[in-house]
């Protein structure tokens, strides 16, 4: 039988030089160079008052490596990279065997506010200085995240004042029903006065929510939106797999090396209304032959018009873009289905709506007859309609409301209001420029195509790396400052990354 050495298992006590566990060109390594030797802490130092008494305080650099490290290699709760300081010999290495607990950790991140700016400004100067930076093309893309806030929680605030009467009424019901019970007590009456304590708790702090928040939340269309009682800055975003309250982290990545040039989360789930911000914080990193390309979610008319009055060379998708490529004609052929495990209500499956091609308008006499035989009157013969001339119809009540088709020719079928059609008769001639048809010009184009192409391979991978190999599924903090931070800090460390992949140092 043959003879085999033994091996050791359990606990081994051994000698471990920490300067050998860190080796060059590692993430590690780049880690340790960059904060220890490239980026000013003072402002973290300065924050620090026990000078004179007082116990010795963590330094912010080992902090700053532990988190950094902790992000790449997925690890975002705070009690994990504390347990990883006292079981992981690398933790302990970056750390020189600090031992920092995850409430200090936690609030280390939490309390970055505007240093973290400062920081991740400081990693893209090493960046450029390495040569990682071309500036020939921006590629911009936005990430919906859910965030330390409660779903449950957000409403309008007719939607809480109907909820705190609900609240109020059901207190009611319980005190009345306890004044009746006094005569007979019961065994369960200290759950029901319990029960009755949490309610009444429930309805003082939502009205004192209400008290400290008298006017709705706008949104970027100074419209009202909905609040939120656990984190306000918050917002209800749909994705691909349901509504999350959270928020949308937007990224600028530069081409030559995916650099990140720009991160910053924000509280909409609306990502049109974020194209002039986000260009407008990389303009100390462009240069006038600077691209900037995005994908259909940012593109809006407001936006194209700030590019256009900023003279910025642009490439933004469109919704029809690819049903205006030929060579997307197939793309029913490759969509994706979905995943039953996504959605399993039942499909609903509605007739389809009559359009305005189904009307038979004659401009010659100016009438219209619906689909029905009915005539509609005129609602105005010179109205705009998104730069266009057109002239409007509308039926009656009388004809729409008994109408056999009415399922199929109005939106909202259980309602009494009657069916509406518009014509467009052509673009009415204006001084400005139509930056929709130009943009779609633009990116209908040979070179348009390649840089839609190109945004592609630019971006998505970026986020393909901190979704699924850094584990970034959701922000842990609340308000947007502090998300803002910690989407900063995976920037920084993503960026630190590349640095070192550069071979900055042999």
């Amino acid at each position: 039988m043959a003879r085999l050495k033994a091996v050791k298992q359990g606990v081994v006590m051994l000698v471990v030089d920490f300067d050998k566990q860190i080796q060059p060109g590692t993430f590690e390594h780049a880690l340790c160079h960059v904060v220890d030797h490239c980026l000013d802490l003072s402002g973290l130092l300065g924050r620090i008052r026990n000078d004179a008494s007082g116990a010795p305080a963590y330094d912010p650099a080992v902090l700053l490596k532990i988190v950094l490290l902790a992000y790449s290699r997925g690890v975002i709760s705070s009690r994990k990279m504390e347990a990883a300081c006292i079981d992981n010999v690398m933790f302990m290495a970056v750390s020189g065997e600090s031992r920092p607990d995850h409430s200090t950790l936690a609030s280390f991140v939490s309390k970055l506010g505007d240093e973290v700016a400062k920081l991740f400004a400081q990693v893209l100067v090493l960046c450029d200085r390495q040569g990682l930076i071309g500036r020939e093309m921006f590629a911009i893309d936005g990430v919906k995240l859910p965030s330390n806030a409660s779903k449950a929680r957000s409403g309008t605030r007719a939607d809480f004042q109907r909820q705190l009467q609900r609240m109020e009424r059901q207190a009611q019901h319980m005190i009345d029903a306890q004044r009746r019970a006094d005569a007979h007590p019961q065994a369960d009456d200290a759950l029901q006065a319990r029960k009755l304590a949490q309610l009444q708790r429930d309805a003082d702090e939502l009205r004192q929510w209400l008290n400290d928040h008298p006017h709705d939340r706008l949104g970027a269309s100074g419209k009202p939106v909905m609040s939120n009682r656990t984190d306000n800055e918050s917002a209800k975003m749909a994705t691909d797999k349901g509504v999350i309250q959270g928020y949308t982290g937007v990224a600028a990545v530069d081409d030559r090396n995916q650099i990140v040039v720009h991160a910053q989360a924000f509280g909409t789930g609306s990502e049109n209304a974020l194209l002039a911000p986000v260009v407008d914080a990389t303009a100390a990193l462009r240069t006038p032959d600077t691209v900037i390309t995005a994908d259909a979610g940012f593109h809006s008319k407001a936006g194209l018009e700030h590019l256009h009055e900023q003279g910025v060379p642009a490439f933004i998708a469109d919704n029809q873009y690819r049903q205006r490529d030929p060579n997307a004609a197939d793309q029913d052929v490759h969509r994706d289905k979905g995943s039953p495990l996504h959605d399993k209500r039942p499909k609903d499956i509605t007739l389809k709506r009559f359009e305005a091609a189904d009307f038979h308008w004659d401009e010659s006499t100016h009438t219209c007859i619906c689909p029905a035989g009915k005539p509609l009157y005129s609602n105005g013969k010179d109205c705009t309609i998104k730069g266009y001339a057109a002239v409007k119809f509308h039926g009656t009540k009388r004809d729409c409301g008994p109408c056999p088709l009415r399922a199929q020719c109005l939106r909202s079928p259980e309602q009494a209001t009657p069916r509406q059609v518009a014509f467009l008769r052509g673009k009415r001639p204006s001084a400005a420029p139509d930056v929709l048809a130009l943009m779609r010009q633009r990116i209908d184009s040979p070179l348009g195509k390649q840089m839609i192409t190109n945004r592609f391979a630019t971006v998505e991978p970026v986020f393909g790396n901190l979704r699924h190999n850094k584990r970034l599924n959701r922000f842990t903090l609340r308000s947007q400052a502090k998300v803002d931070g910690q989407f900063k800090l995976y920037a920084i460390m993503h960026n630190i990354e590349k640095f070192a992949g550069s071979r900055y140092v042999q």
